[in-house]
């Protein structure tokens, strides 16, 4: 097993018992809990290695729009999965800045299960506060 991901793994498992043990018992709720924090923690890694260049590390953009408080990465899921996976060129809009440039397409670059956690990331970060998405959502988005 790669060496982060064992640190990976071990602070799920942290989390995940010190909400049973909180909670006094292990409910399928937990299990969501688990999950979401790998989602996010693989999403960070991902993140980092190919986004934050652009984005910048806090999500408030550069050359690239910011993530954070931006209504496209926590409105509708289909439209940033498209983004994402598809890229984008052109002018856009957000928080009433204007960008042009050419995001790439992530599509055969990353997996859909990577796809899914940048994506889970940048919509729980910042404080923003969108659901979750699933690998099986990036694969269903055209």
């Amino acid at each position: 097993m790669h060496p982060r991901l064992g640190i990976l793994v071990s602070a799920a498992l942290l989390i995940t018992s010190t909400a049973a043990c909180s909670s006094g018992n292990a409910s399928s709720n937990t299990a969501t809990k688990t999950t979401k924090v790998m989602a996010s923690s693989n999403g960070a890694a991902v993140f980092s290695t190919n986004c934050s260049t652009c984005h910048s590390s806090d999500g408030k953009g550069g050359i690239a729009p910011p993530l954070a408080g931006n209504a496209l990465v926590t409105g509708d899921p289909q439209k940033v999965i498209h983004i994402v996976k598809d890229g984008l060129t052109g002018a856009v809009q957000v928080n009433g800045k204007n960008y042009n440039g050419t995001m790439p397409a992530w599509k055969g670059i990353l997996s859909n299960a990577d796809l899914a956690g940048v994506i889970t990331y940048i919509r729980s970060s910042w404080g923003n506060k969108a659901s979750a998405v699933t690998s099986a959502q990036v694969s269903s988005t055209p």
